[in-house]
Order: structure tokens, then sequence, then C-alpha cells
């Protein structure tokens, strides 16, 4: 199975100074999706929690909704011309009844380590209809200073990341602020699917009562694999985009960016913010 780091050589030069040593790099390999024996999707991703990355995708895509409606996830044997298995190709088969939307069935999807959409046919396909809505969860109230803090926890917690600088990070934290779940990948939207993924395979979807916070921008799909995770919190430390908070707006999603320090921007969702002072004007 491919390893989360590899090491290569490489030449510094620091303040004139040239030396050879070897560094530490995050390894990138791709990962062919199969549903029921027939390929989805290919993303690359750093190896590791390669069945629940599956999972997590086959949520956000609409198929699975709960550990029942999974019946395994393989890697595939021969998965190369001799026959070796590459750990690089997962079939995901459904449990009896489960119902696959014909959109997974009409494209195959080649999806890079930044854009997880290459390949969607329209926007009105990732507009997928949420199992949960998040306008119905019962509401939950964050605090700003507990929002504030969560940036510097998800960072002592990325482990990989100190050894390589090359990862993004995405966590689960409870409304009280508990660190529940992280997860690092190359690709932002591999570390949600992660997170999502091993939530559904611990039978705790949806994730009503929770906040998602990743280490980049909040894209329209971040936004959407939260709102079909049934998350109501999103923040980011960095800028989302237009269509992630009109997706935000369209569905309740509280979308906050640029969490830094004791900064941040609210762009959808505000109730759920406890506000201690009335927002300027202009």
């Amino acid at each position: 199975m491919g390893r989360v780091t590899e090491r290569r050589k490489v030449i510094r030069i620091r303040d004139g100074a040239v030396s050879t040593r070897p560094d530490t790099l995050v390894a990138e390999e791709p990962l062919e999706i199969r549903l029921n024996g027939k390929p989805l999707a290919i993303t690359m991703r750093t190896p590791g929690d390669d069945f629940a990355l599956a999972a997590g995708f086959l949520v956000s895509e609409g198929v699975l909704g709960a550990a029942s409606d999974l019946l395994t996830i393989v890697y595939c044997a021969g998965a190369t011309v001799d026959g070796s298995n590459t750990y690089n190709v997962v079939d995901v088969k459904t449990a009896p009844g489960v119902t696959v939307p014909d959109i997974t069935l009409e494209r195959n999807v080649y999806t890079t380590s930044s854009c997880g959409l290459c390949g969607k046919a329209s926007l009105d396909a990732v507009r997928t209809t949420a199992r949960w809505p998040i306008s119905d969860t019962p509401p939950v109230r964050v605090d700003p200073e507990l929002l504030a803090s969560l940036p510097d926890r998800l960072r002592a917690a990325q482990r990989v990341f100190d050894r390589t600088g090359g990862l993004h990070a995405a966590a689960l934290f409870a409304e009280d602020g508990e660190l529940l779940d992280v997860r690092e990948d190359v690709g932002r939207h591999n570390a949600v699917d992660k997170l999502v993924g091993r939530a559904l395979q611990n039978g705790a979807l949806p994730l009503s009562r929770s906040i998602l916070l990743v280490s980049g921008r909040a894209s329209f799909e971040l936004a959407q694999k939260a709102v079909m995770a049934g998350i109501p919190v999103l923040a980011a430390v960095s800028a989302p985009s237009s269509l992630a908070v009109d997706l935000a707006a369209e569905t309740g999603l509280t979308l906050v960016g640029f969490l830094r320090g004791s900064s941040m921007n609210v762009y959808a969702g505000e109730d759920r913010i406890a506000l201690r002072a009335t927002a300027a004007q202009g």
C-alpha cells in the first residue's frame, strides 16, 4: 500500500551555501473509485483512509447516507496487467435496494487534488438534494471566541504537515469545541471526504451538531459536502468562493471565511454565531 510520505534528494541553497540532503515529501497517487464494479471516479490523493475517502465521496454524490447503505469496500486485486494489486483501485458495493442516481452512471469523473468538480456536466448536477436539510436541524450556537481557537488546534493536529508542509487538512469539532476527527490529504476535498466517510462508517451521519474547519479556502464543492453530510457550520481560514456563499445562503449553511486570530467574516447563516454587538452597516 502506498505511503503517506516519500523521500527525495534535494539540493539546498542557504545564504549561498549549497548542500545535498534527503527531503520528506507528501505522497500523491491516483485512486480509482468503482461503484458496484463500474468505474466512477479517479482522484489524486494521499494514500491512507482510502475506504473512508470513497465512502465520503459517495455521500457527497448522494449515493450513501447511512452505514447500512454500504455493503463492502475492497481494494481490487489484479489492477495491473501483471495481476498485482496497486492499492490504487477500490470497489464500493452498495447494499441491496440502494438507489444509484443516474448522474453517477452517466459520467466518469476525473478529479485532481485541487479541483474536485472537474468533469461535472453542469452546475445543476452538483446541486444534489440533501438528505438532511440544515434548516431543519436543531439550532447550534457558536461563540466567535470558540471559532477563533479552532485553527490553532487544527494546525497542532497536522502531524504529516509538520514533516512535509504540503498537505491540506479538515477537522470536525463538536459545538462545544471538542475535536472529533482530523484528516490530511494533498487534496482539500479528499480530506473532507475522509472525515465524512469515517462518520458514515461509524453510523454518525448526519453531523448536525458539528463544525467543519478546512485549512484553505471554502469552495462550492466543500460547501456542498458539508450540506450533504448535514453539517451546519463550515469555517475556512481563507476566502470562500461566490458560489459557496450562494449555496450556503440557499441551504441555511453557516459559512465563515478568513478565520484568522480573532478576526473572521460571516458570509451566511449568521444566526448560528453568538454575536454580542450590532453589526456595523456599510
